[in-house]
Parts: C-alpha cells; sequence; structure tokens
C-alpha cells in the first residue's frame, strides 16, 4: 500500500500461507548489487538459492479453475481528488491497512501528513508531530465504478457500498462515538443477507449518509483538512471540513489477466470480465476452463466461496472416469494415551486486534486462567489462527509436557477443526475433546 517501508525481506502479511519469508529482488543487495548475502548463510533449512532462475512447467491438466483475482482500481486519475498529492486522500484498500491491527499504526486511526516515512530534516519532522486523531471522515463511492467520464467501467463493483459502511462503522469503534463518518453516495446497494438490517444499523450508530456526488477536494492553506463542497438534496450548496476522505475504489480485472484470457480462448463482457451463462455460471467459452471469483464478475467473498466450490464440482464432474487414481492417502499418526495423567493445561488467548481486544479484557482473562487449577502454561497471542502461532503452540506443548489445551478465539464452527489439526501428535486416543477445547467469545459472531 506504500504506507510504511518494507524491507527487502519480508512476510506478505501475518496470516499468510505459506507463512514464510520472500526476498524482494529488486531490492535486495545480493541480487543487485552483489553484496550481503547473509540470507544464504543464516538460513537453518539453506533453502536461499541466488542463483535459482524461473522455470517454465507444462502440465497435463483435465480441466482448469481460471480464479486469477481483480485489480483495485486506480483512482490517480480522478485529478480532481488529489489522490497523488493529498495525504488524507487514501483509498479504501489503504484505510483497511490503517484499521488493521497488523497495520502501520496497529489500528489506530490518524491521519498522515504528507512526509517521508524516516524524516530526518527538522522540517520533516514538525511536520510528523501533526500528525491527530481524526474527527471527521468521509467516504467517496463509486470510484472507478459506474463512470463513464473518468473512466470506462459503467458496471457496479457490487461490494464498495458494503465495505464503506463496515469501514465506517469501525472507525467509529475505533475512534468513539465522537468521530463524525460520512459516506457521500448515488445509490446503496445492499443486496445481500442482512445487509439492508446491516446499513440500517449503521445509521442508528451515527453514521450519516449524504446523497451526492462530491466534485473536488480542495486543501485548506496550512492545514492537512480536506474542504468539500457538494449539493444537498434540497438543492442548497454545502461546503464541509474533514481531515480523512476515503475513495471506495472498484473492481475491474488487470491487463495481464485479459491478456491471457485472450490466449486461453476464453470469451471476455464488456467489463472484461468473464462471459457465462444464467444456468453455468462457473463454465467458461472454452469447454474444460471453469472460473470463479471476481473474474466471473465483481462479487464478495462469501459468492466467491460458493462460486469456487461451483467450478471445483463442475471440474469434478469432468474427471469422474479418473477420480481417485491419483490419490494419495494420509499417513496416520501415532497417538498419545493419556488416560490417568494428571491434567497439564496450556492456555492460549487469542487478541485478533479489536475484533476480540475490543470486547474483551484479554489480559484479564489470560491472568484469571493463570490461577485455574492444573494450568501450567499461559499466554495470549494476536493470531492465534496464524501459522507461526500455530507452530508456537505446538512447540510448547512439547516443551511445558501439556496433555489438555484450552484455545480462547473465534468460532469453533470455524476455528476448531484448524487447532485439531495443530495438535496430531497430542490427540488424546479415547476423547479428542479432553485434549482441545475452543472457547468462543460470547461477543463474536
Amino acid at each position: 500500500m506504500g504506507l510504511i517501508t518494507r524491507k527487502a525481506i519480508y512476510v506478505e502479511y501475518p496470516q499468510a500461507v505459506p507463512l514464510k519469508y520472500a526476498i524482494n529482488p529488486e531490492k535486495c543487495l545480493k541480487l543487485t548489487k552483489d553484496k550481503c548475502g547473509n540470507c544464504e548463510e543464516v538460513c537453518p533449512a539453506k533453502a536461499i538459492d541466488y542463483k535459482q532462475k524461473e522455470e517454465r512447467l507444462t502440465l497435463n491438466a483435465g480441466a482448469v479453475i481460471f480464479s486469477p483475482g481483480f485489480k483495485p482500481y486506480d483512482p490517480k486519475i480522478f485529478d480532481n481528488y488529489q489522490n497523488s498529492h493529498l495525504p488524507n486522500v487514501v483509498t479504501s484498500m489503504e484505510f483497511e491497512r490503517i484499521l488493521s491491527a497488523s497495520g502501520p499504526s496497529q489500528g489506530h486511526i490518524m491521519t498522515l501528513p504528507k512526509v517521508p516515512a524516516h524524516p530526518t530534516t527538522k522540517k520533516d519532522k514538525l511536520l510528523a508531530e501533526r500528525k491527530k486523531d481524526p474527527k471527521k471522515i468521509a467516504w467517496f463511492q463509486c470510484v472507478g465504478s459506474r463512470d463513464m467520464n473518468k473512466c470506462d467501467n459503467k458496471y457496479c463493483s457490487s461490494v464498495c457500498c458494503m465495505y464503506a459502511i463496515k469501514e465506517a462503522v469501525i472507525a467509529k469503534e475505533h475512534a468513539g462515538d465522537d468521530l463524525d463518518c460520512a459516506i457521500f453516495y448515488m445509490d446503496m446497494r445492499t443486496h445481500g443477507k442482512e445487509f439492508e438490517r446491516y446499513y440500517n444499523r449503521a445509521k442508528e450508530a451515527g453514521v450519516r449518509f449524504v446523497r451526492t456526488k462530491v466534485h473536488t477536494i480542495n486543501p485548506l492553506h496550512d492545514s492537512d483538512d480536506l474542504s468539500l463542497r457538494y449539493v444537498s438534496d434540497t438543492g442548497e450548496i454545502v461546503e464541509e471540513i474533514f481531515d480523512m476522505v476515503v475513495l471506495s475504489v472498484g473492481l475491474q480485472i488487470a491487463p495481464e489477466t485479459i491478456e491471457l484470457a485472450k490466449k486461453l480462448g476464453i470469451e471476455l463482457t464488456s467489463g472484461n470480465f468473464a462471459s457465462t451463462s444464467s444456468f453455468s455460471p462457473v463454465e467458461t467459452s472454452r469447454k474444460g476452463i471453469f472460473v470463479s471469483g471476481a473474474f466471473q464478475g465483481p462479487k464478495d467473498i462469501p459468492q466467491a466461496v460458493v462460486d469456487s466450490s461451483a467450478a471445483a464440482a463442475g471440474a469434478g464432474a469432468m474427471l469422474s472416469s479418473v477420480r481417485d487414481t491419483m490419490t494419495k492417502k494420509a499417513e496416520s499418526t501415532v497417538e498419545t494415551n493419556i488416560i490417568g495423567e494428571r491434567p497439564r493445561i496450556g492456555v492460549f488467548v487469542c487478541r485478533c486486534g479489536t475484533n476480540i481486544a475490543g470486547v474483551v479484557d484479554v489480559p484479564a482473562v489470560r491472568d484469571y486462567a493463570a490461577n485455574l487449577p492444573f494450568v501450567e502454561y499461559y499466554t495470549d497471542n494476536l493470531y492465534s489462527c496464524a501459522q507461526d502461532s500455530q507452530d508456537t503452540i505446538a512447540k510448547l506443548i512439547k516443551e511445558h509436557n501439556l496433555n489438555r489445551i484450552v484455545v480462547a478465539a473465534c468460532t469453533p464452527k470455524t476455528h476448531e477443526p484448524l487447532f485439531q489439526e495443530t495438535l496430531p501428535h497430542y490427540q488424546q486416543e479415547e476423547d479428542q475433546a479432553h485434549l482441545h477445547q475452543t472457547v468462543k467469545n460470547p461477543l463474536m459472531c
């Protein structure tokens, strides 16, 4: 996103799968200047090979599921919004990072003075001190969607209304009810299950919805604040000052995806999405190639998951005659019998940013667990479901000889199997529930 600098060696994001470091070849000193090379020396797995080159492989496949995703619209073409020049005009993707517990400000919302990432001069340091907690944030809808003037995307991107409402609600949760959140829109398209109810809840929580199209953002002299002029529903010209503006950017297909689709012989719509039919929504114009996700059309995650399941089912049906011919059996795990052993309990409480820590006093829960009978180890994690946390839990089980595990995290409906897979060598032979229990936060849905 460019909100903070990233080192040459980095993890894509905390929950990346696989959770492994990558090297940016454009920034690595060894690859650009033939200096350093420390990664190769310290890597315990000896997995670093600076001489490795790209390889092209030819695979024989009976079916293909094409799910290349989307590219967020770049609003720099909207010169009237000055996203390139005004630091507090950010895209919705950038604002998501600001809200994230693993983001540049650990979820704390603040304005962004236009200064270098590491200010050195006195002037830059003084500017850096002008960071403040915003009092008013505006969202502009349909940036890069439903627009034939500034861009050629006449379609609705489907997800922008709901993610803007979600961001506004979460921003108020982070900053408090004093934060004024205003969403400027043409039409609110809350078409999904419970979406309209969520929209009404946002209005009840104090989120303002202003039906207008703001033409221009003007910076205030000697300030990072932003002036907006717009016409209200009653025809009045209104001028408001905001600390930050979020551009709700739409979804579009990347040029390289369009080029690849044409090489594969896949027909595209006028918006460059895959052309499918109403009764075969995941089948492309080329037999054997299925499509899922945003490439089939703009959609949210639940809809993309449904598409993926349908595409997998379609591919499976096509390959039914050779089903299981290349299946490998999973290796069985030797289980440890802990019947009769004294309980040795490990408690792991998940913070999960403000999702849990915003409604539960996590340190208090952790410390309370420490005084419960048979608790041998207790701690809290930022993301218990992340791969590094899973690895840590497995190591701590060995280190402290734990035979009971309690994980206080999100709903067991989705997360319990994940933690059970982390503990394959420590499952109770007769009653798995004795070893592992996921405690659901009662305030989580």
